[in-house]
């Protein structure tokens, strides 16, 4: 008797074996799930059934790890974005101050220096300055002219104006600057009464 119960596991271990290589092959899990022996008097559609059971439940598995993964992929990605737009704004916040005092010298020079070559100079160097904010898609905040956008300006003053209507931006004290819809910083500006 013994012997009739060594054969019938080793013909279950040989029909285990034999199954290993065929697709859709239920793994030792789910023979342990019902136990060797009932697997082993289960008919070949109940066992097809438990290892397309399995297969499904693995390839559920594998699509939600792969939904996770390509989920991970592109919160990465949009955090690598917005960290370089922050390092964008930080570094330009820190150059705006010397580009107004450029503006500020270009606007004030001296007629009989305009025509200098160290003024053409320092001038491409302001064009340079300017060129690099293009590049990384700065933009200038458009104010004279424009009605008063909180978002966009800081009031600082209000004057009577014929050329604009109450609400109006008169005059820009100092540029503004945004990329694409962040403002880096607010048109100082003078609004209409």
């Amino acid at each position: 008797m013994a012997n009739e119960e060594t054969v019938e596991e080793s013909e279950v271990q040989a029909g285990k074996e034999a199954l290993a290589g065929e697709e859709g092959y239920a793994d030792d899990s789910a023979v342990q799930e019902i136990g060797n022996e009932a697997y082993a008097e289960l008919a070949p559609a109940e066992k097809l059934a438990i290892a397309e059971a399995k297969a499904a439940e693995y390839l559920e598995g594998w699509q939600r790890a792969r939904a996770e993964f390509a989920n991970a992929r592109k919160r990465l990605e949009r955090e690598r974005g917005e960290a370089r737009r922050n390092a964008t704004i930080d570094v330009v916040g820190r150059l705006l101050p010397i580009l107004d005092d450029f503006e500020r010298a270009m606007e004030s020079v001296p007629g009989n220096i305009a025509n200098d070559s160290w003024f053409e100079g320092v001038a491409l160097v302001y064009r340079k300055l300017t060129s690099i904010l293009d590049n990384v898609n700065i933009e200038r905040i458009e104010a004279v002219g424009q009605p008063f956008d909180p978002n966009l300006h800081e009031a600082v003053l209000q004057e009577e104006s014929d050329e604009y209507e109450s609400g109006v931006v008169v005059r820009e004290l100092q540029t503004g600057y945004r990329l694409n819809d962040r403002v880096i910083r607010p048109a100082m500006v003078v609004v209409a009464a």
